[in-house]
């Protein structure tokens, strides 16, 4: 049987070094059955788990690994493997693996320590950290601070809604983003994303500007609030609130428009999503005149959205068809998701209220964005210490990839 051996190489880096000692290990035919190798601040830590097929081998592999990181300034480390405790770490390569996101304006050691404490507690085990967000100059800080990695785990919680609970608590103590996920084949698969559009890509609620244009501001703030929160039917409060807009004319609707106040990140996020081959939607409780703006300023490939009934360019106070609630986004989400040939697993669905929560639920991966308190209770994934463009960090995009996707978008 082979001898199986850990060994372990760090110090300052330099090109090359990966080739010195695999060549080494080639010279012995030895077989790599895992390897892995991080760079941080130009310092070194590679892993290498090797079979040595030949046993007599063994001393002049050890002598040379460790002559070779002599020469390099090199610490090398060598250890034995037993073949039960080698076999045992092939058997759990099954295990559940989860996708864990901090997400923030600054990550400290405590927010980290914190969520690991959580894994521990649940019995995971963190086999990956990854930094998502580019490095951070202390000298010239970034207008726009950003801070994500993320944690890949495996094994099975013992409780998990005690483990989102508890992320919970973390997030509103330090003020972070945490996020998890399974990490499955849809992971790196998802080609779909819907978004709401009244406080998601837009910093505002259309249905209660246009009322303090009627006059009834207050009495639509009141109704809205109690309908994102759950607390009313959607369709019947979006009666009441389309009931106080009669009167208004075409040229109060283009002026909405022309101040529409686009959330912070949203022009990033679609310019990267569009340009990385994903479809883009919007599913809204609110107006198509103001989701065929977003479509044509944005680039979204669909919109599904309430019709102002008008006649003679002045609005009568009714919506035209059916009025697009919770239930209806969920329904369309399924139909796009049919006609991209895709999976409802393959889709991402961003929303802030409780009519998002259908479509939060049922998509791949549903994202509660500067969300009511009844919607981040129930989304396992959220942003509220970010503008929209957050999304990309949950999604596993680095940085890097953003801005090779964005450079000369001209946006």
């Amino acid at each position: 049987m082979d001898d199986i051996v850990l060994i372990n190489i760090t110090g300052k880096d330099r090109p090359g070094l990966s080739a010195c000692f695999t060549q080494i290990l080639a010279r012995y035919d030895v077989r790599v059955l895992d390897i892995g190798q991080s760079v941080i601040h130009e310092y070194l830590s590679l892993g290498i788990l090797a079979a040595i097929p030949c046993k007599k081998d063994f001393s002049a592999v050890f002598k040379d690994m460790l002559f070779e990181g002599y020469k390099s300034g090199l610490t090398v480390d060598i250890k034995p493997v037993d073949p039960e405790s080698y076999e045992h770490w092939v058997h759990a390569q099954g295990k559940e693996r989860r996708i864990i996101t901090i997400l923030g304006q600054a990550i400290t050691a405590r927010q980290i320590a914190a969520v690991a404490s959580v894994c521990a507690d649940q019995g995971l085990n963190i086999d990956f950290i990854t930094r998502l967000t580019g490095r951070i100059s202390l000298q010239h800080p970034q207008s726009r601070p950003r801070a994500s990695i993320q944690f890949s785990v495996s094994g099975t919680p013992k409780q998990i809604g005690a483990m989102r609970g508890r992320f919970m608590e973390i997030s509103r103590e330090t003020g972070v983003d945490i996020s998890f996920h399974v990490d499955n084949i849809y992971q790196k698969n998802r080609k779909l994303v819907v978004f709401d559009m009244d406080s998601t890509l837009i910093q505002s609620e259309v249905i209660v500007e246009l009322a303090k244009m009627a006059g009834a501001g207050p009495r639509a703030e009141q109704i809205t609030r109690a309908a994102m929160q759950g607390e009313m039917d959607f369709k019947e409060s979006f009666r009441q609130r389309v009931a106080l807009l009669k009167g208004l004319t075409q040229s109060d609707l283009d002026r909405i428009l022309q101040t529409l106040p686009l959330t912070e990140g949203a022009q990033l996020v679609t310019a990267t999503l569009k340009r990385l081959g994903y479809k883009l939607g919007i599913l809204s409780g609110g107006f198509t005149f103001v989701g065929d703006y977003l479509k044509e300023t944005l680039g979204f490939d669909y919109v599904y959205a309430n019709e102002l009934d008008m006649e003679n360019g002045v609005v009568t106070g009714r919506v035209r068809g059916d009025i697009v609630d919770g239930e209806k986004k969920a329904a369309l989400l399924r139909e796009i998701a049919r006609k991209e040939n895709l999976s409802i697993e393959q889709t991402i669905a961003v929303g802030d209220g409780a009519n998002d929560l259908p479509m939060i639920s049922i998509a791949g991966l549903g994202v509660a964005f500067n969300a009511k308190p009844v919607v981040r209770k129930k989304a396992a994934s959220a942003i509220s210490t970010t503008g929209l463009d957050g999304l990309l960090y949950l999604m596993g995009i680095h940085e890097r990839e953003i801005r090779e996707s964005n450079s000369g978008s001209g946006r």
